[in-house]
């Protein structure tokens, strides 16, 4: 049987590895959305690389956390209570993009243009995400098994925004898809919307938890 200290450190170890691939995956996915929702003119795939900027600032979050826990230091609880209301301005920050976002592309009636750039990134996102927010939220679970409550609490919110990331992904390609395929200029900025429902939950919910 594993050592409980030993085996707490593995575990940390392995958070640690899919926050820094989420930093460097997200890093790629939010230039490469930027850049084609830049050239597109659309909203969906801009609200996507804003997301995966939150992505990447949710990610460092959680990292300070596990880098202290890590290095058998004493996690201070104020910071804590900190870091979930970050997580939670983030989830209430995309929304927000998002919906003004939407609201002025239907008003403008602005169509969005073909991308191929943007159809790769979404496509490669959708699979990237899922399994990434899956192995978060395995990591989670053992990690309130192992005694960190409240870093599980946090790496599922961070799971969180990795999924709707993954989520947001599917939205717009099917948005970009309708817009280029039939016409339905409205079906990109609609796309975007997606993604409202599980930030607010999420967001109430990190904004919620109580940090022991």
């Amino acid at each position: 049987m594993a050592h409980p200290r030993t085996s707490g450190d593995t575990l940390l170890s392995r958070t640690l590895r899919l926050e820094y691939v989420t930093i460097a995956f997200g890093s790629a996915e939010a230039i490469g959305a930027l850049v084609s929702g830049f050239v597109a003119g659309s909203v969906a795939l801009g609200a996507f690389g804003v997301d995966s900027l939150i992505e990447i600032v949710s990610a460092f979050i959680v990292l300070g956390e596990l880098r202290v826990l890590a290095s058998a230091g004493t996690p201070d609880p104020k910071r804590r209570h900190r870091d979930h209301r970050g997580l939670a301005l983030l989830f209430f920050a995309l929304i927000a993009y998002v919906l003004t976002s939407v609201a002025v592309a239907l008003v403008r009636r602005e169509h969005a243009s073909e991308n191929a750039l943007g159809v790769a990134v979404c496509i490669v996102s959708l699979l990237a995400m899922a399994a990434l927010a899956t192995m978060k939220r395995s990591s989670a679970v053992r990690l309130a098994t192992a005694q960190y409550g409240t870093l599980a609490r946090l790496v599922k919110a961070d799971a969180a925004e990795t999924m709707i990331c993954g989520v947001l992904s599917l939205s717009t390609l099917l948005g970009v898809a309708l817009a280029g395929s039939l016409g339905w200029w409205w079906a990109d900025p609609v796309a975007s919307l997606a993604v409202v429902y599980i930030a607010t939950r999420e967001g109430r919910e990190a904004w919620n938890c109580e940090v022991a």
